[in-house]
């Protein structure tokens, strides 16, 4: 990749680092009985909020896509509503059935289980101390002073400022790299309809092979992408780098550029790790098998 590099992913992954913290004073020390303090206020929280998602009955879906409905430009034009402006709306049969099923299941639902709540509660909590210690500058990590705190959404002043700096340049880092980007996909000479449909975000891959002709085969699992497209023949390809572990792996990015040999194609994918793909090839064949 050379926009769209694994470093400019996890810089994506470094903007928004005040985002929902609150300025504590008494986050400048390390102070267990604070920590169990604020713990218990926000798991608290946490718990009534998962009790009043649970107790969502589905069959105020029905009644809030259900009834008669009035265009919005005659409240904005405040002229007169006759019959013919109201319009009688219900869900599909289908819909409807579906969410009946869910409603069913909802009335046997056993009793809201608080203790399962508390540990889903701790392992965000847990998530949360691992990623700020991957995201956060290391010289600003050292200054805080419990990572625990932190992790609920606390900090000092000062913290957050520094947050915010940091946030505030990578986001200027990034958007100086994303118009480099598209500047560079516009001046590619690409066939329209394969700049059109080469475009995977979100599909799994499930198989790379080489056919016997040496033309190599990508093959996707497109439900959680926005294609159809699951499979992709890289014609006569010339490999410049393959990581390893991509079967399985998510497709996030791509870059594509012509040569005069045909194209160059740069791939990032994310599984537990980032991994990139940089293949040349003559031409590039897109499918729905």
């Amino acid at each position: 990749m050379r926009y769209l590099t694994k470093e400019w992913y996890k810089l994506c992954q470094r903007i928004g680092l005040h985002f929902g913290m609150r300025v504590h004073n008494g986050a400048a020390v390390y102070d267990e009985a604070l920590y169990l303090r604020l713990y218990k206020r926000k798991e608290k929280e946490f718990l009534k909020t998962q009790r009043e998602v649970y107790n969502i009955d589905p069959r105020t879906i029905l009644e809030m896509y259900t009834g008669t409905f009035i265009p919005l430009g005659k409240f904005v034009k405040d002229e007169e509503i006759t019959e013919e402006d109201k319009l009688e709306y219900s869900l599909p049969s289908e819909e409807k059935e579906r969410i009946m099923k869910m409603a069913e299941a909802y009335d046997i639902r056993p009793p809201f289980d608080e203790e399962k709540y508390k540990i889903d509660f701790r392992e965000i909590q847990e998530r949360t101390i691992k990623d700020a210690q991957e995201k956060i500058p290391y010289g600003l990590l050292e200054q805080i002073a419990d990572i625990r705190v932190f992790s609920l959404g606390y900090c000092t002043k000062g913290i957050l400022n520094q947050l915010k700096k940091h946030s505030n340049e990578n986001e200027l880092e990034l958007k100086n790299i994303s118009e480099q980007y598209s500047k560079a996909m516009q001046s590619e000479d690409i066939p329209e309809n394969i700049r059109e449909n080469f475009g995977f975000h979100d599909c799994k891959v499930i198989e790379i092979i080489n056919e016997k002709n040496q033309n190599m085969v990508i093959r996707l699992d497109t439900s959680g992408g926005l294609t159809e497209f699951n499979k992709i023949t890289l014609i006569t390809p010339t490999m410049f780098k393959q990581d390893e572990n991509i079967v399985g792996s998510i497709w996030i990015y791509e870059e594509l550029y012509n040569t005069e040999n045909g194209y160059e194609v740069h791939v990032l994918f994310e599984n537990d790790v980032l991994s990139e793909l940089t293949i040349g090839c003559k031409d590039i064949r897109i499918e729905k098998e």
